[in-house]
C-alpha cells in the first residue's frame, strides 16, 4: 500500500465523517416539533423509552447526540434518570442503522440490472445531484434546504466510503495484512484495544464500524477477527459519551453517562460469553469463524450484538440506575442556593439541538423565578403586621437570586434563538414571550424589596400604621395574592382563562389604591396618622399598584401568544376592555370590586 493510497484512504475517511455530520444535521433540523417534544414525554415504561431512543438515533445518525441530549433532559428535570435508561439502550441499538445503510457496498454492479441504482457508485453522485438541485434551484420551496442537506450528506458519505474501499483494495492481496487479522483472531485482546482506541479518537461507533466495513472489501476479515474489535468499539464510544455527559454536569447528568457504560459493558460480556460458548463448546460458529465476512455481515453482527444485549438487559435495566447511584454520589446540598444552582444548570446548552426541549428547560427556570418573586411579595407584606429583620435579609437575598436567574435565562434564550428556524413562528413567539415574562417577574421581585424598604422606614422612624391602615393592608395583600396566582397560572399552564382573569382584578387593585390613598390623606388631614407613617403608606400603595401592573402585563402577553389578533393590538385590546365592551371582564370586575370594597368598608366601619 503506497503513500498515495494512504492519503486517499484518510481523505475518504474525512469525507465519510463529514458526510455523516452533514446528513445528521439535516435530519435533526428537519425533525418535527412533535418528535422533539416526544423525547420529553417518556413514561416510566422502559420499552417505550427504548423504541424512542432507537428511533431518534436512527434519524439523527448519532447515539452520542441522543445520549447527550438525554443527559441534558435529566439535568433539566424534564425526565427522570429512570426514564432515561430505556432511551440510552434504544440509542445503542439505533446506531446500528448506519451500518445497515453502508452494507450497500456489497451490491455488485452489472451492466443491465435495475439494482445498479442502489450501488454506492450510482447512489453517491445521484444524491449529490439531488442535494445541489434542492439547495440552489428549488431553494424557495419549503424544506428544500433540509432535503438538499440530507441528500448532500448522504452523497458525501458514500463518496468517502468509495474512496476508502478503493484505497484499501491493494491490501486484498497483501499477505502481511491477512496475517495481521489472523493474529487478531488468535489474540482478541489486541482487536479489542484497537477498536476501543479508534472509536475513542473518532468519537463515533458508527464511523468506526463503517471503516471496518470498508476494510471488509479486501476479503481478509472474518468473524473471528472482528468480534473483539466490535466490543472495543462499544467501549470506546460509550467512554467518550460519558465524558461529554460529565463535563460541568450535575450528579444525575453524570449518571446517564455511567448507565451508558454499564449497559455496554454488560451487553459486551453477555455477547462475549455467548460467542465463546458457541465457538468453543458447541462449534456452531466454526463455519463462519475463519470465513471472509463482507460489509453486510459486519452490519448484521453489530445489530445482533446490540439487539441481543438490549433484549436481555431491558427487563433488569433498573439495576443500572441503582448502580449509578452507588458510583456517582449526590452533589452536596446548601439549601436555597443549591436549588438556584440546580435551576441554572438545567439550562443545558446540549438542548439547543432540540429547541422545544430547550424552551421547556427555560420555562422551568422562569417558573421557579416566578415562585421566588411572588413568595417575596407575600413575605414583604407580612412585615407590616410583624417586623422581622431576618425575613428582610432573606427577601433581599432572594432578589439577588431572581436577578441571577433572570440574567442567565435571558442569555440562554438569546443564545438559543439562532437554533430556531425562521419559519418556526410558534417557537420564536414562545421565546419572545418568555423573555418578556422574565422581565415582569424580575420587576415583581424588585417591588417586593421596595416593600421591605417601606417597612424599614417605619422601623427607623418609630412610626406605626393605624389599626385601620393595618386592616386595609390585609385586604390589599389578599387582592395581590389573587392576581399573582392568576398571572403565575397563566404563564405556567398557558391558561388563557387565568390570563383573562388578571385584568379585571388589576382594575380593582387600581380602585383600591385610589380609595385607600384618598382615605389615608383624610386621616393625615384629621391628624389620625403621623406624617412619617403617611408618606410610607403612600409609597406602599405605589408599589402595590406596580406589582399589579406587572401581573397585568403577564396576562396580556399570555393572551397575545395564543391570539394573533391581540398580539398585533395589545393596547387596543386593553382599551376595549376598560370601555366595558367585554362581558367576561365586566362581570369579573364588578364582582371583585364589590367583594374587596365591601371588605374595606367593613374594616373602616369596625375601626370607627
Amino acid at each position: 500500500m503506497s503513500v498515495f493510497d494512504l492519503i486517499s484512504m484518510f481523505g475518504g475517511l474525512a469525507l465519510f465523517l463529514y458526510g455523516m455530520r452533514v446528513m445528521g444535521n439535516g435530519l435533526k433540523s428537519g425533525s418535527s416539533g412533535a418528535f422533539q417534544n416526544a423525547i420529553g414525554k417518556v413514561t416510566n415504561n422502559p420499552i417505550m423509552g427504548f423504541f424512542l431512543g432507537l428511533f431518534v438515533t436512527a434519524v439523527i445518525q448519532s447515539s452520542t447526540a441522543t445520549i447527550v441530549l438525554t443527559s441534558g433532559l435529566v439535568a433539566a428535570g424534564v425526565i427522570s434518570l429512570r426514564q432515561s435508561i430505556g432511551i440510552i439502550i434504544g440509542a445503542n441499538v439505533g446506531t446500528t442503522v448506519t451500518g445497515q445503510i453502508i452494507r450497500l457496498l456489497d451490491i455488485s454492479k452489472s451492466e443491465a440490472s435495475w439494482t445498479n441504482i442502489f450501488t454506492p457508485s450510482t447512489l453517491a453522485p445521484l444524491a449529490c445531484i439531488i442535494g445541489i438541485l434542492c439547495i440552489m434551484m428549488f431553494k424557495k420551496m419549503r424544506h428544500s434546504g433540509t432535503v438538499g442537506t440530507i441528500a448532500m450528506g448522504f452523497g458525501i458519505l458514500f463518496t468517502g466510503l468509495l474512496n476508502m474501499t478503493a484505497a484499501v483494495e491493494p491490501l486484498s492481496s497483501s499477505e502481511a495484512f491477512a496475517n495481521m487479522f489472523l493474529e487478531l483472531a488468535d489474540v482478541p485482546v489486541l482487536g479489542f484495544l484497537a477498536g476501543t482506541a479508534v472509536a475513542f479518537l473518532l468519537q463515533s461507533s458508527s464511523a468506526t464500524v463503517g471503516i471496518l466495513q470498508a476494510l471488509s472489501m479486501t476479503g481478509q476479515l472474518s468473524f473471528g477477527s472482528i468480534y473483539a474489535i466490535l466490543f472495543g468499539i462499544y467501549l470506546g464510544d460509550c467512554v467518550t459519551t460519558a465524558i461529554v455527559c460529565s463535563i460541568g454536569a450535575k450528579a444525575n447528568a453524570r449518571r446517564t453517562g455511567v448507565i451508558h457504560i454499564l449497559f455496554n459493558l454488560s451487553g459486551m460480556l453477555l455477547c462475549l460469553v455467548a460467542v465463546l460458548i458457541l465457538h468453543n463448546a458447541t462449534g456452531l460458529l466454526d463455519g463462519i469463524w475463519s470465513s471472509p465476512i463482507n460489509s453486510g455481515g459486519i452490519a448484521n453482527v453489530n445489530t445482533i450484538f446490540k439487539l441481543s444485549g438490549a433484549i436481555l438487559l431491558l427487563p433488569v435495566c433498573t439495576g443500572f440506575e441503582k448502580l449509578s447511584y452507588r458510583i456517582v454520589k449526590d452533589d452536596p446540598s446548601s439549601g436555597r442556593a443549591d436549588a438556584i444552582k440546580q435551576s441554572i444548570s438545567a439550562l443545558n446548552k446540549t438542548l439547543y439541538t432540540s429547541p422545544a426541549l430547550a424552551l421547556g428547560a427555560a420555562k422551568k427556570t422562569i417558573t421557579y423565578m416566578a415562585d421566588l418573586s411572588c413568595d417575596a411579595v407575600r413575605n414583604a407584606l407580612s412585615l407590616f403586621e410583624k417586623y422581622d429583620a431576618n425575613a428582610i435579609e432573606l427577601i433581599k437575598e432572594g432578589e439577588e437570586y431572581i436577578d441571577t436567574l433572570a440574567d442567565r435565562t435571558s442569555n440562554y434564550l438569546i443564545n438559543l434563538s439562532p437554533y430556531i428556524r425562521e419559519d418556526d413562528v410558534k417557537r420564536n413567539d414562545t421565546l419572545n414571550f418568555y423573555v418578556k415574562c422574565i422581565n415582569e417577574f424580575e420587576r415583581i421581585g424588585d417591588y417586593a424589596v421596595n416593600l421591605t424598604e417601606n417597612s424599614d422606614d417605619l422601623q427607623a422612624t418609630g412610626a406605626t400604621f393605624s389599626e385601620m391602615a393595618q386592616n386595609e393592608i390585609k385586604v390589599v395583600a389578599q387582592a395581590l395574592d389573587e392576581i399573582m396566582g392568576y398571572a403565575k397560572k397563566a404563564f405556567i399552564d398557558d391558561d388563557t382563562e387565568a390570563a383573562r382573569s388578571v385584568e379585571p382584578i388589576e382594575e380593582v387593585v387600581d380602585d383600591l389604591v385610589a380609595a385607600l390613598r384618598e382615605g389615608h390623606l383624610k386621616r393625615l388631614r384629621d391628624g389620625d396618622c403621623s406624617i412619617d407613617a403617611g408618606f410610607v403608606f403612600l409609597d406602599f400603595l405605589v408599589n402595590v399598584e406596580r406589582i399589579s401592573d406587572q401581573c397585568s402585563n403577564i396576562g396580556v402577553y399570555t393572551l397575545a401568544e395564543n391570539d394573533p389578533a391581540i398580539a398585533l393590538k395589545q393596547h387596543d385590546y386593553l382599551r376595549e376592555l376598560h370601555q366595558g365592551n367585554d362581558e367576561f371582564f365586566n362581570e369579573s370586575y364588578y364582582s371583585h370590586k364589590s367583594y374587596y370594597m365591601d371588605k374595606i368598608a367593613q374594616t373602616d366601619k369596625a375601626e370607627a
